[in-house]
């Protein structure tokens, strides 16, 4: 995924996030942090669940950040904060230069119906409406004209691959096409900020690929704030502009997948990227040095900065001797080595540091 030129605005800041279940919340939190309890031992000595410990992560504006770990690490639970469904225990979440845990109900209202949409794993879609109603239930809530209202659903069904499918009902449709319904009925909202939960997890692997090729080709026209959960590390590498790893709660790495995968910074975090087919997921614009004077490397041609070191190995027919020139929009903007292309491609035996280290990261 290729970020938006330029773009430096922050859509929204978690600061110091912690997150705590049970009936005495604030009470586990102070023991949490006078005597740094860890998830498991406030289980155990107060049978209260620490969900989330000091999370700080931003968005950026046309971005789509990437909260992904495995079962219970607390993506889920964190991606409900960011619209208030579920109240933090501590911190501050910061939404267009505002701390939303200052709105007003009528200002939250107003929020989650036209700053904020959810594309849900289960799809939420109202059984007894059908396709283009569920498309529009958005522009419903905020009393929009019938006309306006199905003109706008009908137009991003269309968008979405529906045409002709608007007076269908959920059950008539497959899980893909439901998943579809989702989607346009977030765009229909217009609302900037899109969160998707494990969106495209009960989806065959076929359909799952191409509904991540939707997202992709939709966000490359709107520019949307999309928070994207997944477990799926394929996925996340796919579509994130800004990838964040939990584990049990907290944040152990997060920044540009691409340094994430060639630069993990915790036993845990390389453990995930260790098994991925480097070849297809690495860019040429990860790998690549200034350039300088090149006059003796072997260059053996020119090559775009997306592409991936797949490409790059097939260009230079695996001799580890030439170098190819990197470009972007018509510019050269640096040189890659075969030399280094063949050592990326081996994950490395340790990850960078196992020194002591706060938990969380940030490139």
């Amino acid at each position: 995924m290729t970020s938006v030129p330029g773009t430096t605005e922050t859509k929204f800041q978690i600061k110091n996030l912690f997150k705590v279940f049970g009936s005495k919340p604030e009470f586990a939190l102070r023991e949490v942090l006078d005597h740094h309890f860890s998830k498991a031992e406030l289980l155990e000595k107060h049978n209260h669940t620490l969900a989330l410990q000091n999370i700080n992560l931003e968005a950026r504006t046309g971005e789509i950040t990437v909260i992904m770990g495995l079962s219970g690490s607390g993506k889920s639970t964190l991606i409900r904060h960011v619209n208030r469904l579920i109240e933090p225990t501590s911190g501050e979440i910061i939404f267009e230069g505002k701390d939303i845990l200052l709105s007003s109900t009528d200002e939250l209202r107003a929020i989650r119906r036209e700053k904020m949409s959810m594309v849900f794993q289960n799809f939420g879609l109202l059984p007894h409406r059908t396709v283009i109603e569920n498309a529009g239930l958005a522009l419903e809530a905020r009393g929009i004209s019938r006309r306006e209202k199905t003109s706008t659903a009908q137009k991003w069904l269309d968008e979405v691959g529906l045409h002709g499918y608007g007076d269908k009902y959920p059950n008539q449709l497959s899980g893909g096409m439901r998943q579809r319904v989702g989607i346009a009925r977030a765009l229909a909202s217009n609302a900037e900020v899109m969160l998707m939960d494990e969106a495209f997890s009960a989806l065959d692997p076929l359909i799952r690929t191409d509904m991540q090729d939707l997202l992709l080709r939709l966000q490359k026209e709107l520019r949307k704030t999309i928070i994207f959960i997944t477990h799926d590390l394929d996925e996340a590498l796919k579509i994130a502009d800004h990838l964040v790893i939990l584990k049990e709660g907290v944040i152990v790495q997060q920044g540009d997948p691409q340094r994430v995968i060639v630069e993990p910074r915790d036993p845990y975090v390389a453990d995930f990227v260790r098994d991925i087919n480097r070849a297809r997921v690495l860019r040429v614009r990860t790998l690549m040095e200034p350039l300088q004077d090149h006059s003796h490397l072997f260059v053996a041609g020119e090559i775009q900065q997306e592409e991936t070191l797949e490409s790059m190995i097939s260009m230079a027919a695996g001799d580890a001797s030439k170098s190819l020139l990197v470009k972007k929009d018509g510019d050269t903007v640096g040189i890659v080595k075969m030399k280094k292309v063949i050592q990326a491609l081996v994950a490395p035996d340790e990850p960078e540091s196992k020194k002591p280290k706060s938990p969380i990261i940030n490139d």
